[in-house]
């Protein structure tokens, strides 16, 4: 933590991103160090190369965030923030790679530990709760706007301190933010209270997707670029709705296939899918993920592919093989 706090003091243009189809923890983290490193009066860049989620558009100077980055050699630091690999960044990976110092910030137990210099606690709660401590190593002033995005990171990633990854921590640090201005009621409010029409339609279309498993045991459900388009919302509005498969009773995995923008690859057939896994704690879905090039943590895991619609679910319940007996596709 010296090292980089050294390093951030010492940077003239910092870049700070985290990952694409940012969650709640990714973009509070991202805000809070940006908007303490400006505390510095560090020239400071916030991006991620995807829309934002209605639900987190609440957090102050989120629209800051840029989801381009125009000149890359501009800065001389950039901060990788709630990535497993640099490539978790998104189509700017390549261009942030050539930054001359990358500091990894990170509590996925699948890190691949890239960058120059490594902030990575698996025992942490969330990036939120290293990017905290960090914030006060640092001496910074965490005023209500940092205090927000903190809670709001620990508050999502936590699953409302429901997750196992809950930790003493969560607690003492949401208490402190709450201490520093934060306003509970209105973030519940503003993340699980209020969704637009689109979204409760693109909700029924998504639960009528869903499929179980012979043995029961595992979930798929699918959002395809139909459904958006069916129901006038983005990409960003799917986010969440896995744990409707999760809760199934029974069900030890869920998975979330779904389309990305790019459409069809090839004329067989094949497009892009993001694949969501959610447990229920007794399998390490992060296993299976980095098997497709992915990653995570034991209970919440996700990685990329292209594919055929019927190939990949095929694929997904011969994964569940070990649960039971085995899978198929009904």
């Amino acid at each position: 933590m010296k090292q980089i706090i050294q390093q951030l003091t010492s940077s003239e243009h910092i870049l700070l991103a985290s990952h694409s189809n940012p969650d709640g923890d990714a973009i509070g983290a991202l805000l809070a160090l940006g908007l303490s490193l400006e505390k510095l009066d560090r020239h400071v860049t916030l991006h991620n190369e995807s829309s934002i989620p209605e639900v987190y558009r609440f957090l102050p100077s989120v629209q800051r965030i840029q989801k381009q980055i125009t000149t890359p050699a501009q800065f001389d630091t950039a901060v990788i923030l709630d990535c497993g690999s640099l490539s978790r960044v998104g189509s700017a990976a390549e261009a942030i790679g050539a930054i001359p110092v990358i500091i990894n910030i990170d509590h996925h137990t699948t890190n691949k530990r890239f960058g120059q210099h490594h902030l990575v606690d698996v025992d942490a709660c969330a990036t939120s709760e290293i990017v905290y401590r960090l914030i006060k190593a640092m001496g910074l002033e965490i005023d209500p706007a940092i205090a927000t995005a903190i809670y709001t990171g620990i508050l999502t990633d936590t699953g409302s301190f429901r997750f196992s990854n809950t930790n003493q921590a969560a607690f003492a640090i949401c208490e402190a933010m709450v201490v520093a201005g934060v306003k509970p009621s209105a973030v519940a409010q503003y993340v699980y209270g209020t969704y637009s029409l689109g979204r409760i339609k693109l909700l029924n279309l998504a639960l009528d997707s869903i499929e179980v498993s012979n043995n029961g045991y595992l979930s798929i459900m699918t959002v395809t670029r139909e459904m958006l388009a069916e129901t006038g919302t983005q990409p960003e509005d799917a986010d969440g709705l896995i744990n409707y498969a999760r809760r199934i009773r029974d069900v030890k995995v869920a998975a979330l296939i779904h389309e990305l923008e790019n459409g069809a690859v090839d004329d067989g057939g094949r497009k892009s899918f993001h694949v969501s896994l959610r447990s229920d704690g007794s399998v390490d879905v992060s296993r299976i993920a980095t098997t497709f090039g992915g990653g995570g943590h034991a209970g919440a895991a996700g990685f990329s592919v292209e594919s055929r619609l019927s190939d990949l679910k095929q694929t997904i319940y011969n994964l569940s093989d070990g649960f039971g007996e085995p899978c198929r596709v009904n």
